[in-house]
């Protein structure tokens, strides 16, 4: 069973490599979960926003976990994200992936019902009641229009089968308050690749990082420095990565990421409705800053 000591470091959130049918490109994912150990990362996050979750198929899900698990044989631990805005399927899922190989889920907070505080606290403690695996909560507002208060996540954080969080509320003042009343055995990890020094100098254990799954290198770099106080260094790194984050996120994550991945030998562009394709003149530009990062990284 996942523990939150082993929840540190820097955990992935990969995208979903599909074929033109909707179906998982096998090839392709597993270059990228082989590339990403080789370059020592912490553990993987599927089936997240970057993962397109909400297009993909169900038993898609699935075999994407089983992929995950047939790769990387309980070696590093597998995370794999639960969007559904519903309890039932949400918890069908729980069974699911649980079943497939992922050690643990991170749970999106139940949106477009517009929950009081309560409502969400009831929904996540009812759901890590009867989750096989443990479960970590993924806190971010600026998709689902609703912030789960810090008080809230302070007794969500006392219950032995939540381990952690995914923190993407971009508040630093939430993040803040968040941190300093949590339980000691329940690990917030930074969602937030534009504030992650940030985020660890303020009690982030490592992050949930989308660029993670092009510049692993990096981003180890930067949480080494970071968690060890060395924060000035950390932000002159990360500072560096500014202009690859900025086009990275200029049209909805993973379309910029996915058209560049073919320089980490990931060759699989194609997205699920209702992305599309990013403009050619972003991924130019995008491609042309990976491969400046990657030579700087080593990591070609």
């Amino acid at each position: 069973m996942l523990t939150s000591d082993r929840l540190h470091g820097i955990l992935p959130a990969i995208p979903t490599p599909v074929h033109s049918d909707d179906t998982i490109h096998v090839e392709a994912t597993q270059t990228l979960v082989r590339y990403l150990r080789a370059q020592g990362v912490d553990g993987f996050v599927p089936l997240g926003g970057t993962g397109e979750y909400g297009a993909l198929d169900h038993a898609q899900r699935i075999r994407m976990v089983e992929l995950l698990a047939s790769e990387v044989k309980n070696e590093l631990p597998i995370i794999a994200g639960v969007l559904d805005p519903g309890y039932h399927d949400a918890m069908r899922a729980a069974r699911d992936f649980s079943a497939a190989g992922a050690d643990a889920l991170l749970v999106l907070t139940p949106y477009y019902t517009n929950p009081t505080q309560e409502g969400i606290r009831d929904y996540y403690l009812r759901y890590a009641d009867q989750s096989p695996v443990p479960i970590l909560i993924y806190e971010i507002p600026y998709r689902t229009r609703i912030s789960i208060a810090p008080e809230v996540l302070h007794e969500l954080s006392r219950h032995e089968r939540i381990i952690g969080m995914k923190a993407c509320n971009t508040d630093m003042w939430h993040f803040l308050r968040t941190v300093a009343g949590v339980d000691p055995s329940f690990t917030v990890l930074s969602g937030e690749d534009t504030l992650f020094p940030m985020h660890v100098a303020a009690g982030a254990r490592g992050g949930i990082l989308v660029t993670a799954s092009l510049l692993p290198a990096a981003w180890r770099r930067i949480h080494a420095l970071a968690s060890s106080g060395e924060l000035q260094q950390a932000l002159a790194l990360h500072r560096q990565l500014i202009p690859l984050m900025s086009m990275a996120f200029a049209e909805t994550n993973p379309g910029p990421m996915k058209a560049v991945m073919d320089l980490i030998g990931v060759d699989a562009p194609d997205m699920l409705a209702p992305l599309r394709q990013p403009d050619p003149v972003l991924a130019g530009n995008l491609r042309r800053e990976l491969a400046k990062q990657l030579e700087a990284f080593g990591a070609k």
